[in-house]
């Protein structure tokens, strides 16, 4: 068993918020449990890296109780609106990138007609690129992200009208 890559996908978990993160491969087996996450879990059959090489039945980080709820003057603070149309989502968790490199122009910008299977964007989790692909047929009306910036699992990411 390598206990370093099971240390960075402990670590991996407890900044990025995810609060569990499950991982099975042939009779392999590994879970990791965050309760600080405030994120969903991550949908079954999400692959983030190749596994093979660990050996153990399953490894898990600790319960820790969660924090107190907030405030309720904190429940009334007012939630940011998202526009009209049908928002494309962050599949993961990981960092949000318009281009293939930093040089390249953007996949797409705003205006732009896409296809079903177009390429949007990608997100780098766990130092693999993941193409995020249109759903559906549809023109971009609003790109939510900055090129760079953290994302969560289920954050909108693009708005199609």
């Amino acid at each position: 068993m390598d206990l370093r890559k099971i240390k960075t996908l402990i670590d991996l978990v407890r900044e990025s918020g995810v609060a569990e993160l499950e991982v099975n491969e042939g009779e392999d087996h590994l879970r990791i449990v965050n309760t600080h996450g405030t994120a969903s879990p991550l949908p079954a059959g999400t692959v983030l890296t190749d596994l093979s090489a660990f050996s153990a039945p399953a490894a898990a980080v600790p319960a820790v109780p969660a924090a107190a709820p907030a405030p309720a003057a904190a429940e009334a603070a007012p939630q940011p609106a998202v526009p009209a149309g049908k928002p494309v989502t962050s599949p993961m968790v990981g960092t949000f990138y318009r281009s293939p490199s930093p040089e390249a122009k953007p996949f797409v910008q705003v205006g732009d007609t896409v296809k079903k299977g177009d390429t949007l964007c990608i997100i780098e989790a766990m130092k693999l690129l993941n193409e995020i692909e249109a759903e559906e047929d549809g023109v971009i009306k609003e790109v939510l992200v900055e090129n760079g910036q953290p994302v969560e699992f289920g954050q909108p990411l693009f708005i199609l009208g």
